[in-house]
């Protein structure tokens, strides 16, 4: 099928959304699991002792838990403080947390604590930039000093009067989680909702369709792609194949050449695998140490692959960092996992 298609429903009792793109899954949006905190949520914490050797201090998150804040600077032990989820914890570790507070909407996000007005570098007009940020400033006259915006991409198609609605808004909940700064432990903001996160990010380019009906999961083919993702091998063309297996250290990430013995073979099972990779990661929830095997190389090649391989984590984006190759000849790089894994979040146990 070829376009874009926004499908928003339910599946294996979750709320789910996704964006399919000429046939091919492209993003994922999943309602967490019962007690599990999403990213984006904002919470009221109380401040522990700053660990020493850890850069940061524990905050009690009272009933959600503990989570963990690496920059404790002008806050003391026992204080409150508002904090939002920065990624998913690991299986027996504290959420990580920030006390950056960001408030998205589709067109715009507020900035607590930030105060100044930005736009998006998508926005290439300098006199529609201009006036973004007149409207900005607006919506946001008399809310305190330190509240900022940022102008999203999506506002350049946007009327003047739906940028300014938005801001306002938004500027509401800025101003709800400003009044409930002290207290103890508690959610002031939940994360998005699937179908709230799908229509507020998935709108550069706007989707051709949004399917939302009762059958709309079903009749999209999401089952089956789901299906395609909680197995561990991912066909690549050729006949070639990559496994991707999470281990409590490690995803290991095996490339097989298949049936093809020619000698361009493993350069371009690793290069299919390469182009691949960022995707399957993201939408199984995967992330943290990555270890490679690719089919092997001459080592004349392997700098081919790493090329390629920087190239497509860049175009993901994401945090990734790239630490090169190991004396055995595989390939590790590190990245933050933004979302909890595909399997926990359909409640399917390993």
């Amino acid at each position: 099928m070829k376009g874009s298609l926004v499908v928003i429903g339910r599946h294996a009792g979750r709320d789910i959304a996704a964006r399919i793109v000429d046939g091919r899954l492209e993003d994922l949006a999943i309602a967490p699991p019962d007690g599990v905190l999403a990213p984006e949520t904002v919470l009221r914490g109380t401040v522990g002792r700053p660990v020493k050797g850890l850069g940061g201090a524990f905050v009690d998150l009272g009933r959600h838990g503990t989570g963990f804040l690496r920059r404790t600077e002008g806050l003391r032990p026992g204080a409150p403080v508002v904090v939002q989820v920065t990624g998913v914890a690991e299986p027996g570790k504290a959420v990580p947390l920030g006390t950056r507070i960001l408030i998205k909407g589709a067109l715009a996000i507020l900035t607590p604590q930030a105060p100044g007005i930005n736009v998006s570098r998508g926005i290439r007009d300098p006199d529609l930039a201009d006036r973004l940020r007149a409207v900005a400033a607006g919506a946001l006259a008399g809310a305190c000093e330190d509240l900022g915006a940022i102008i999203r991409t999506a506002a350049q198609d946007a009327a003047p009067e739906a940028v300014a609605a938005e801001i306002t808004a938004l500027r509401t909940r800025a101003e709800q989680l400003d009044a409930a700064a002290s207290g103890p432990p508690a959610v002031l903001l939940p994360a998005a909702a699937p179908a709230e996160l799908a229509r507020r990010e998935w709108t550069t380019p706007p989707p051709d369709h949004i399917a939302d009906d009762a059958g709309a999961v079903a009749d999209s083919g999401l089952p089956e792609m789901l299906d395609d993702l909680l197995s561990p091998e991912t066909r690549l063309p050729g006949g070639a194949a990559m496994w991707i297996e999470p281990t409590r250290a490690c995803v290991a990430v095996d490339v097989n050449t298949g049936p093809d013995t020619s000698p361009a073979a493993a350069l371009k099972a690793n290069i299919a695998a390469i182009r691949d990779l960022p995707r399957q990661l993201r939408l199984r929830g995967l992330g943290g140490q990555v270890l490679i095997d690719f089919a092997p190389v001459p080592k004349r090649d392997r700098g081919t692959l790493e090329q390629a391989l920087r190239a497509a984590f860049r175009r993901e984006g994401g945090e990734t960092v790239v630490a090169g190759w190991t004396p055995l000849g595989n390939y590790e790089l590190q990245r933050r996992r933004d979302g909890v894994a595909l399997s926990a979040a359909l409640g399917i146990s390993p």
